[in-house]
């Protein structure tokens, strides 16, 4: 198995055991699409207060949904790689 495989594997495991709320993902994911796929910190607390969720747990999902993304967009999941 790939690595970039084993690694949006587990991170939708990680993100899976989260145990959001649908209304919570929703939220997320229209912000992950509109807004930004990297917000700054004061956008990363309102989508925080948004949602209902921590800023940690927030920037986590949103670390994590990044990472996933640019697996699907044929990149290394992590930004600044050598392969980018």
């Amino acid at each position: 198995m790939s690595s970039a495989m084993e690694s949006s594997r587990r991170n939708g495991d990680v993100m899976q055991d989260m145990n959001l709320a649908e209304d919570q993902i929703k939220a997320l994911e229209e912000n992950f699409m509109k807004v930004s796929k990297q917000p700054d910190e004061a956008t990363l607390m309102l989508i925080a207060a948004e949602c209902g969720l921590s800023e940690e747990d927030t920037a986590k999902w949103f670390k994590l949904r990044y990472s996933k993304w640019r697996t699907s967009e044929g990149l290394p999941a992590v930004c600044g790689s050598v392969k980018d």
